[in-house]
């Protein structure tokens, strides 16, 4: 879905039927919320951008270099941190994008004249809406976690953390909204004021996210009678919130390729020489040594506002050295 041009358009029932990935009950529920499925597909690439952004100077950058296993197996197989990370983003990406669309009012199925809480035709409950959130939040719950509720996979180690990390990335957006608020009246008096709730720009969601990832958990699956839970792999430690990350798998260290766990290494990656980071070249490249050369880049420079009302800037050049894993 998050590989379709931005020209491409979900506009049929058979197109749902056809795109690589979806479950029998993610297929249904595009069938019929077609006015939707534009807006989940706009929460799965700006999650995936996300994604790159936040981990751009890691081993691990987010990579999706397989055009169908966005993330390597690493992702898909591994109950590791990334993948606690990535199903996160990806269900605060569907929220987010559905609960926006839903406020702008281009989105017949929800609004802020729908007052009434209940259970949607399509089966995901909602209730509206000073903000439409519900709303966003109820179809990320029954699109996104629809994967993990089939009955090969119900009740699993690893079906229990996606839907743990789903849950997660969807409290990201809605534990951060923000009331805002307008004042109304002669000379900015304040007679009548209008407030209302913000969403927290996507970029934030990210950063939150970002530090739920370094602080993760290790959990394991344990069956207490009829109930099926995670808990902390190490007893001694403090047991996790429903707005943490958890994982179950240790992850690999990235430096090299491989293809068992969908790994690119770091081979060619630009590092930072003067950091002491995980994006320094100490570190980014595992301690292979890195190779320096003489870049010449072009910027504009000498910019001039002119009236009006343009601004003409003249071209520079300047030379700087890169610095590249071997």
């Amino acid at each position: 879905l998050a590989k379709m041009t931005s020209l491409g358009s979900i506009t049929d029932e058979n197109h749902c039927d056809s795109l690589y990935g979806f479950v029998k009950r993610q297929k249904k529920l595009c069938r019929k919320n077609l006015e939707i499925m534009d807006n989940v597909k706009v929460g799965a690439r700006v999650a995936i951008e996300e994604c790159q952004s936040q981990f751009g100077n890691r081993r691990w950058n987010c990579s999706t270099a397989n055009s169908k296993k966005l993330f390597g197996n690493v992702i898909l197989k591994q109950g590791t941190r990334e993948a606690a990370f990535v199903h996160a983003i990806s269900s605060a990406g569907v929220a987010h994008s559905v609960t926006r669309a839903c406020s702008s009012g281009t989105l017949q199925k929800c609004g802020c004249d729908r007052t009434v809480r209940g259970r949607s035709p399509e089966g995901f409950e909602w209730s509206g809406c000073s903000d439409n959130i519900d709303y966003g939040m109820a179809f990320s719950k029954a699109f996104v976690d629809a994967r993990e509720k089939g009955k090969k996979r119900k009740n699993t180690g690893r079906a229990l953390m996606n839907l743990h990390n789903n849950e997660a990335g969807r409290k990201a957006v809605d534990a951060n909204m923000k009331v805002e608020c307008k004042c109304h009246g002669v000379s900015g008096s304040c007679e009548m004021r209008t407030c209302w709730k913000a969403m927290p720009s996507f970029k934030k969601v990210g950063e939150i996210l970002k530090e739920k990832f370094d602080g993760a958990t290790e959990v394991k699956h344990q069956v207490k009678g009829t109930r099926n839970e995670l808990v902390p792999l190490n007893p001694q430690f403090k047991r996790h919130t429903e707005s943490d990350l958890v994982y179950m798998v240790a992850s690999p260290d990235f430096c090299e390729a491989d293809k068992k766990t969908g790994s690119l290494g770091t081979h060619g990656r630009i590092c930072n020489k003067t950091s002491k980071a995980i994006d320094g070249c100490e570190l980014l490249c595992c301690g292979r040594g890195y190779r320096t050369r003489i870049v010449t880049i072009k910027e504009r420079c000498f910019c001039k506002f002119l009236w009006c009302c343009y601004v003409k800037c003249k071209e520079c050049t300047r030379q700087i050295e890169e610095h590249t894993c071997l």
